[in-house]
C-alpha cells in the first residue's frame, strides 16, 4: 500500500478576485438532510493561492488543497475550467 497523500480537489466559482495573488472560491454540494432524506445545498468559501492573478470573477476553477501559505489560505487554484462570459 503506497504512504502518498492523495491531495484533494474541488471545483467551485471565482467570487472575488480583488487581493493580490489570492482568489475566493464558492464552492456548492448537495448533501442529504439526515432525517428527512431531501438534498441541501452547503456553500462553503475557500481562499486559494492564484500566483499569476489569471481568475476573474465568475470563472470556473479547480482548486487543490496544499501546505498553509497564509492565515486562511490552504488551497491552490490548478486549472481554470471555465471563463465568465
Amino acid at each position: 500500500m503506497s504512504t502518498e497523500h492523495v491531495k484533494k480537489t474541488r471545483r467551485g466559482l471565482v467570487v472575488s478576485n480583488s487581493m493580490d495573488k489570492t482568489v475566493v472560491i464558492l464552492v456548492e454540494r448537495k448533501v442529504p438532510h439526515k432525517l428527512y432524506r431531501k438534498y441541501v445545498r452547503q456553500k462553503v468559501k475557500y481562499m486559494a493561492h492564484d500566483a499569476s492573478n489569471q481568475c476573474q470573477v465568475g470563472d470556473r476553477v479547480l482548486i487543490e488543497e496544499c501546505r498553509p501559505l497564509s492565515r486562511r489560505k490552504r488551497w491552490l487554484v490548478r486549472s481554470v475550467l471555465e471563463r465568465a462570459a
